[in-house]
């Protein structure tokens, strides 16, 4: 999974570790691990990281490796897009280029994808979003 990770991520996750690895021993406890994701600009919540201590922590000692650690920021990485990604996204919904979606141009992206909506159905869909 780590090796997914570019060479800068991987220098900038050590970095980040080892500020929180105050002895040196190349493990931080589960309790720093939600520090350590913040400074690297992550914001799980509490339950988040309960799941993903549960995940790494295998032998229930309390403390995290760098390669554990690695491991689940590089799934962390793989479940969030890129901004370049979503921006891309946006732009296959945003036709006329206006910094919007409306109603009419998500009915016809979701229409290309096979989604046949109701009228109400879309504008429930933009109701979730906020607009």
């Amino acid at each position: 999974m780590a090796e997914q990770l570019t060479e800068e991520q991987i220098s900038e996750f050590k970095e980040a570790f080892s500020l929180f690895d105050k002895d040196g021993d190349g493990c931080i406890t589960t309790k720093e691990l939600g520090t350590v994701m913040r400074s690297l600009g992550q914001n799980p919540t509490e339950a988040e990281l309960q799941d993903m201590i549960n995940e790494v922590d295998a032998d229930q000692n309390g403390t995290i490796d760098f390669p554990e650690f690695l491991n689940l920021m590089a799934r962390k990485m793989k479940d969030t897009d890129s901004e370049e990604e979503l921006k891309e996204a946006f732009k296959v919904f945003d036709k006329d280029q206006n910094g919007f979606i409306s109603a009419a141009e998500l009915r016809h992206v979701m229409t290309n994808l096979g989604e046949k909506l109701t009228d109400e159905e879309v504008d429930e869909m933009i109701r979730e979003a906020g607009g």
